[in-house]
C-alpha cells in the first residue's frame, strides 16, 4: 500500500519535477559549464577554462563600474524605500475617515508594470517638459537634465524606485494589525508617548517584516533591469549602467554567452553573500513574538 501511495505521488509531481529538471535545474547547470567558454551561439562552444572570470576581475573595467552603479543604487534606494514604506505604513494604520481609499491609493503603483511606470518617468523627468522640473519651476528651482547628466541620472532611477513602495507598505500595515492591543494599551498606561510606543512596541514587533523586506529588496536591486534598460540603456556615458543590463548586452548584443554567464555567476556569489551578511547580523535586531531573537 505505501509504494502504491509512492508510485501516485511521483506521478502527480512528474510534471512539476520534468519543469525543474528541464527548465530549472538544466540550464543552471548548462550555465555554468558555459561560463568556461567561449560561445557565440552559433559555434560549437570553446572550453578557455578561468578566462571569463579572468577577464571579469583584471581586464574589464566596465563590469566594475556596473558594480559601483548597482551597489549605489541599491545601498541608497533599499534604506529610502524602506523608511519610505514604514513612513506610510504608520500613518495609514491609524484609524481615520476614508482610510481604506488611501491604502488602496499608495498600493497601486506597485501592481503597475515596470514598463508602463518606467515610460511615464522618462515623460516625468523629461528636462524641459517634465512635469518635475515644472514643478520645481514653479518654486524658483532649475531642474537638472535627470537623464542626460551622468551626475543625476542614479538619483533619478533611486526615485522611481520609490514609486513602488506600496508591497512593503502592505506587508508592514499587516503587521501592525497583528500587534496585540494589549501591548500598546500596557505602554499607553505606562504614560508612553505615541512616538515611544511606535519605537519601542510596534518597531520590534514588525523587526520580522522589515528583515524580509531588506532581503527581498536587496535581491531585486541588484538584480535592476528593466528600468535602466528602458529608461536610460545605461547611459549617460554608462554613468547607470548595472551588471543586469551589461549582463544582458554582452549576451545577447555582442553574443558573447559564455563571458554573460560568467558575470551571472558572479552577480549570484555577490547576492549570495549580501544577503548572507543579512542573515547573520539579524541576530542582533529581529525579534519574535516570544521574545527570541532571530539567530
Amino acid at each position: 500500500m505505501r509504494s502504491r501511495d509512492g508510485l501516485w505521488f511521483y506521478f502527480f509531481i512528474s510534471p512539476w519535477l520534468f519543469g525543474f529538471l528541464a527548465l530549472t535545474l538544466g540550464p543552471i547547470l548548462f550555465s555554468i559549464y558555459m561560463s568556461f567558454t567561449d560561445w557565440d551561439l552559433f559555434q560549437a562552444p570553446n572550453f578557455i577554462g578561468i578566462g571569463n572570470y579572468e577577464k571579469i576581475f583584471t581586464h574589464d573595467p566596465l563590469f566594475w563600474k556596473s558594480v559601483g552603479n548597482t551597489v549605489y543604487y541599491a545601498f541608497i534606494s533599499i534604506p529610502l524605500g524602506m523608511l519610505l514604506s514604514l513612513w506610510i505604513a504608520y500613518y495609514l494604520n491609524k484609524k481615520l475617515k476614508g482610510i481604506t481609499f488611501f491604502r488602496v491609493l499608495y498600493y497601486l503603483p506597485s501592481v503597475v508594470p515596470v514598463v508602463a511606470s518606467s515610460l511615464l518617468f522618462v515623460r516625468l523627468l523629461a528636462p524641459n517638459t517634465g512635469l518635475i522640473n515644472r514643478g520645481l519651476a514653479l518654486i524658483g528651482i532649475d531642474g537638472p537634465n535627470w537623464l542626460l547628466d551622468p551626475d543625476w541620472v542614479k538619483p533619478a532611477l533611486i526615485v522611481m524606485s520609490l514609486w513602488g513602495v506600496g508591497g512593503g507598505v502592505v506587508l508592514l500595515l499587516a503587521g501592525m494589525k497583528g500587534i496585540p492591543g494589549e501591548l500598546l494599551e500596557a505602554a499607553a498606561i505606562d504614560g508612553a508617548s505615541p512616538r515611544k510606543a511606535f519605537l519601542f512596541v510596534t518597531l520590534p514587533m514588525i523587526t520580522p517584516i522589515i528583515f524580509f523586506n531588506l532581503v527581498t529588496g536587496l535581491i531585486g536591486a541588484l538584480q535592476t533591469f528593466a528600468q535602466v534598460y528602458i529608461v536610460t540603456s545605461g547611459g549617460p556615458d554608462n554613468a547607470s549602467q548595472m551588471i543586469v543590463p551589461y549582463l544582458f548586452e554582452n549576451a545577447f548584443k555582442f553574443y558573447r554567452m559564455g563571458y554573460a554567464s560568467a558575470i551571472a555567476w558572479v552577480l549570484f556569489l555577490m547576492i549570495l553573500l549580501l544577503t548572507l551578511l543579512v542573515f547573520r547580523s539579524s541576530a542582533l535586531w529581529v525579534y519574535y513574538e516570544e521574545g527570541r531573537k532571530h539567530g
